[in-house]
């Protein structure tokens, strides 16, 4: 195991781990929204539904809160055509609008799920609306019971998706990779969760107890050469192995630069808008990342610029610095209390406390607007002695015998017997 990687890895987690903040904000815009669409006439009984990140509990702090209005269609199983939909988004676009209080509001049509963009809260959270998403919601339910079989699922899949945006290379609108996850049918829920159940519970299977630093190399090292293996071979999640394209003919024709099959709409393929030009970029990208940390003088701050943004690197290093630095002042406290009197001023460990209790993207705001101060410590600490108070008292009475005097100028007296300053308009 890496030990600096592994330490950096749960750093950058501790970081881009939820609060309970990020949950309340995304829960109440839920709430606020079903309040919209009770008041659309032509979506009466319709139920708000998160799926996405939310739901499968793979979000981050700034990640995009997916929402999908599903139609009452009373007790039978059904998806609306999508000039319904498109119809039904432009009746939650009016109601927004005249509600007030969304903004950023853009209807887009085209996509091959319609979507309602938005804004929402304080801080922003950016979200999207759609009709009767029940792929999604199946995508995103399924991939919060893989979690339960596995708990290092989620610290892996927040790091990739962490790592993948520091390289800009999670993005479909420009030709990468796609890192939005898609709640499954009530129906099939009771027995998927007792089939989960009954898994981890089996004593027979293999265990991987791969640390995460360990898992995420192992994940570098097999996409390392996928720019290559995408030219003969697809991703088949359903089997969980490279397939000859040649060998299925569902992937035919071959029009596309990487092939992921979407297990839940085969022959689909997840990574349709990956471009030749950027798969290519991914694959560098891949063996840059994984040449660096497996150097052997590798220490936590080569890493960072790997793996997260500048500014997410930053509220790391105020962490560890004042995290260091309390625990060398609470010692060196300790060492001189019982030798000589001090007065050590280490605000520290107060810092510290304040950051650990403070959203992460406060904290990143933070740092871009200044507000966030490191206070240096001071390697001498005063020590109070006779002459530090002399010259002090000395101080004192210069500045009150000059203060007199510009009273005096102004005609001002000053009360010694009450010790009350009057203004010369006051005076009997």
């Amino acid at each position: 195991m890496n030990a600096p990687l592994e330490s950096t890895l749960w750093d950058i987690l501790g970081v881009i781990e939820p609060q309970r903040d990020d949950w309340l904000i995304r829960q109440r815009i839920i709430q606020e929204l079903q309040y919209v669409v009770r008041t659309i006439p032509n979506l009466r009984g319709a139920t708000v539904e998160p799926f996405g990140s939310f739901v499968s509990n793979l979000f981050t702090p700034w990640g995009d809160l997916d929402i999908t209005v599903m139609l009452d269609y009373g007790s039978y199983i059904s998806v609306a055509g999508k000039k319904r939909k498109l119809s039904l988004l432009g009746d939650v676009l009016r109601a927004l609008k005249e509600k007030g209080g969304w903004w950023r509001l853009r209807f887009i049509p085209n996509a091959k799920v319609p979507i309602l963009k938005f804004q929402k809260g304080c801080p922003a959270i950016s979200g999207d609306i759609s009709i009767d998403n029940l792929g999604g919601q199946m995508k995103s339910k399924c991939l919060f019971w893989l979690n339960q079989i596995d708990g290092r699922l989620r610290p892996l899949v927040l790091l990739v998706k962490e790592w993948a945006k520091t390289h800009n290379i999670n993005n479909p609108k420009g030709g990468t990779l796609n890192g939005v996850w898609e709640t499954a049918e009530q129906s099939i829920s009771d027995l998927f969760h007792a089939n989960i159940r009954k898994y981890i519970a089996g004593r027979s299977r293999t265990m991987n107890r791969s640390s995460l630093s360990e898992l995420f190399v192992s994940f570098l090292a097999k996409l390392s050469t996928i720019s290559l293996k995408a030219r003969d071979f697809g991703i088949c999640p359903f089997t969980g192995q490279w397939e000859e394209i040649n060998n299925n003919t569902r992937w035919f024709p071959r029009t596309f630069a990487l092939y992921v099959e979407d297990p839940f709409e085969q022959p689909a393929n997840s990574a349709r808008a990956v471009s030749v030009r950027n798969l290519d970029r991914i694959q560098d990208v891949i063996q840059r990342t994984q040449l660096a940390i497996l150097s052997p003088n590798l220490s936590w701050i080569d890493i960072h610029p790997l793996l997260v943004k500048p500014v997410l690197s930053r509220v790391i290093l105020f962490r560890k610095q004042n995290q260091n630095s309390g625990g060398q002042m609470m010692q060196l406290q300790q060492q001189q209390q019982p030798q000589t009197r001090m007065h050590v001023h280490s605000p520290a460990p107060v810092i510290a406390a304040r950051v650990q209790n403070v959203r992460p993207e406060n904290q990143l705001r933070g740092w871009r607007d200044g507000t966030c101060h490191i206070h240096e410590l001071s390697s001498k600490p005063k020590q109070e002695t006779a002459s530090n108070n002399a010259v002090s008292k000395e101080n004192n009475a210069k500045k009150w015998r000059k203060r007199g005097i510009q009273q005096q100028q102004r005609g001002d007296v000053f009360n010694s017997k009450q010790q009350l300053w009057r203004p010369k308009s006051q005076q009997s």
